[in-house]
């Protein structure tokens, strides 16, 4: 191919509009208590230098030897629209780089929990894929875990943050790992930009705060300039980004996959977990409370719930979607993990459900040295060119070596396979195993040839022959392509995110964005902010403006108009009340009939009930679970009131649940409770009645999950 066979736009790589490289950088000078250090090299050498300017050392791009960076947005590709080249070095070395970053923890991820369970299969994919863990009734042994991206080890469960959702299956054809999100879309659409867009969200380097958190500047300054980020940014401002429990919280593959069925036909699909107790989250100050009541509130949760018998369960569903080149479906490319495919046009079918069944034995053996990489595959999944997952499969393996110190992290008894093994590595860091024979190498006359290919047995992970689209030459740009919905359309789908929420889910959105633009101090950023929101939606952006103080910008793009969706909304109906957790107050005279009548229907129901008194102890032949000094209202889904102490304690807990919106009842004279603390009882959420009655009453408020009624009248 010459360059005049390939089309004009692909001959160079851009230059982005908001950049000059013939002029110097314009640097934003530093707060008055910020002006750095004397500027010194890594050997001490003296640097010429202002120490108060913020950015590096010149003006221009470079590579860690001092080459110069035309583009470092995409990545090196077979065609805009082929897979990655692994000759694409500065791919690698920022990639690289960006994995070794954090010791020991992970670089992203760091904070998370996990579980043990089983998936079995229903055969609804076995004419798709040769994949035997998906075959019917095939039961295949999991490891999951969850986690929060941006903070460390430390910080808090309940942040607004997008969760991330990683399932091990233990299959009989080897590892198979799922590394989702509780999010369908990412924040960029190629995996070069991963360093970007983490420290841009990461604390910020000067004072390493905030922690677990995006409402500062840095994030900011990244998401309103890297637009493709738009849509992500919008579900990670709304409820989505704070859920009730990891047990109420859908997963996502985010990525496209291909599945190739036995006969060799291939399907592209993208992975679901629906949860089956509903998608719930959490009112922000839930989240604040909760952050510093009980920083650990999802990992006890989950725990709990498990401990207890009410084990969690997922359904596994995926969307298919034919196999053809332009890789395009009702005008949404495939390939940016930035999209989604509404379920309206590609329904999710259920091929198997997921449960939870047993904690882990000890966190750091397990849910520490878990090691999850999306190379990780089985015959019967394959990836596809997507420019984010391409670059994943060599970060995740990257990123675990020098996190788990070698390459031999899948001895680790968390990581090692179910089926056996017959690799021919050796050594290395952390070897555990004494391996026989002086045949590690093939082709062998010692070992008397063994171990043979195995395609020989049929059972060969063998890639699919699939073409790759012209224009065929290496280049690095965007993997753009026709279509109404593609990697340049930054704004059309969270534009139908937004319109497919309901009033009050809209209104938490819109409070997010004004919280979060509001704690940046860069007046520059905030309406960079607001110009994001108005290209999205008008009624929006003049929300937040006026939050801010600001004056809302006119709209300098033009989204597609499409349809909204009902899935993308959590409010559906009623669901189950599975593990929720439900505070029962008593004192001294409360007649212990009372209390295990009530506790005895409750945990029928698989609710837990949790006894409340003024002290410890026994009270009615039932443990005291939590006494007034040690309970807060976050910890409990709702209040089933059997006395009316008179302590300012029970106050703010009714007090707090009635404004989150949680269901309360009310036994006898413990309605006097609500009197003194002006709740109506004829009030949505609210039931007064006897023993009986009131328990029916709240495990039916409780499937709601809120009283929305009471705390979003007009919604």
């Amino acid at each position: 191919m010459t360059e005049h066979d390939i089309p004009p736009e692909f001959t160079r790589p851009p230059t982005p509009p908001d950049e000059d490289p013939g002029t110097p950088c314009e640097q934003a000078g530093p707060a008055p208590d910020q002006e750095g250090p004397a500027l010194r090299s890594p050997t001490g050498a003296p640097i010429p230098g202002e120490a108060t300017l913020r950015a590096q050392q010149g003006p221009r791009l470079t590579t860690p030897q001092g080459a110069g960076v035309a583009d470092t947005d995409h990545a090196l590709k077979a065609g805009p629209r082929g897979p990655t080249l692994l000759q694409d070095f500065h791919l690698r070395e920022k990639i690289t780089h960006f994995d070794h970053e954090r010791i020991p923890e992970r670089v992203v991820h760091a904070r998370g929990t996990g579980a043990h369970g089983v998936f079995v299969a229903n055969g609804a994919a076995a004419s798709l894929t040769r994949a035997k863990f998906l075959a019917a009734d095939a039961q295949t042994p999991v490891f999951v875990r969850f986690s929060t991206v941006l903070g460390s080890r430390g910080s808090a469960d309940t942040v607004r943050d997008t969760r991330g959702f990683a399932v091990k299956f233990y299959t009989g054809e080897g590892v198979y790992d799922l590394v989702g999100n509780n999010i369908p879309v990412f924040f960029i659409q190629e995996a070069i930009k991963f360093p970007d867009v983490i420290h841009a969200g990461k604390p910020e380097p000067d004072r390493e705060i905030p922690q677990a958190q995006s409402a500062h500047d840095t994030f900011w300054d990244f998401v309103t300039l890297h637009t493709e980020a738009t849509a992500h940014t919008f579900w990670n401002m709304s409820d989505r980004a704070l859920p009730r429990s990891l047990r109420m919280m859908e997963g996502f593959g985010i990525h496209t996959y291909r599945l190739v069925a036995e006969d060799g036909t291939t399907s592209l699909v993208k992975f679901h977990w629906k949860p089956r107790l509903g998608v719930h989250s959490m009112l922000w100050e839930e989240c604040q409370l909760t952050a510093g009541f009980d920083p650990d509130f999802h990992r006890r949760d989950l725990a709990d719930a498990i401990a207890t018998g009410t084990a969690p369960e997922w359904d596994f569903g995926i969307q298919v979607f034919p196999d053809t080149p332009d890789h395009l479906f009702e005008g949404i490319d495939l390939l940016d993990p930035t999209k989604l495919v509404p379920e309206e046009l590609a329904p999710v079918q259920t091929i198997g459900t997921l449960r939870l069944t047993a904690n882990p034995e000890n966190f750091f053996a397990e849910t520490e040295q878990v090691a999850f990489c999306p190379t990780h595959l089985v015959p019967g999944i394959e990836v596809t060119d997507d420019p984010l997952l391409q670059g994943r499969l060599f970060s995740y393996l990257d990123t675990q070596i020098s996190r788990l110190g070698g390459p031999n992290f899948t001895q680790l008894p968390i990581n090692t396979p179910h089926a056996d093994v017959n690799d021919l590595f050796r050594d290395g860091m952390h070897q555990g195993a004494v391996h026989p024979g002086v045949a590690a190498y093939k082709p062998n006359s010692l070992g008397g040839g063994c171990p043979y290919a195995a395609s020989f047995a049929g059972e060969a992970y063998v890639d699919s022959p699939t073409p790759i689209p012209p224009p065929t030459a290496k280049l690095r740009t965007s993997a753009n392509s026709e279509g109404a919905v593609s990697f340049a359309d930054h704004y059309s789908q969270p534009r139908q995110f937004y319109r497919s929420l309901t009033a009050g889910e809209q209104q938490h959105l819109a409070d997010a964005f004004s919280f979060e633009l509001g704690k940046c101090a860069s007046a520059t950023i905030k309406q960079r902010g607001l110009q994001m929101l108005v290209n999205v939606d008008d009624g929006l952006a003049e929300y937040v403006a006026g939050q801010l103080g600001l004056d809302k910008p006119a709209p300098n793009a033009e989204p597609v108009e499409l349809a909204p969706s009902a899935a993308l909304s959590q409010r559906h109906g009623s669901f189950p009340v599975d593990g929720r957790t439900v505070a029962v107050l008593v004192d001294d005279t409360t007649s212990a009939e009372a209390i295990q009548s009530v506790s005895t229907d409750l945990t029928t129901a698989l609710v837990t009930p949790m006894i409340v008194a003024a002290h410890g102890g026994i009270i009615g032949g039932e443990p005291v679970a939590r006494t007034f000094a040690t309970m807060r209202s976050v910890e409990f889904d709702g209040a089933l009131l059997l006395a009316a102490p008179a302590d300012p304690q029970v106050d703010l807990l009714i007090e707090e649940m009635w404004r989150h919106g949680k269901a309360i009842a009310a036994v006898g004279t413990a309605a006097s409770v609500l009197q003194r603390n002006d709740i109506d009882a004829d009030a949505p959420g609210i039931t007064v009645a006897d023993a009986g009655a009131a328990t029916t009453g709240l495990l039916t408020d409780l499937g709601e999950h809120r009283a929305w009624a009471r705390i979003e009248p007009d919604s």
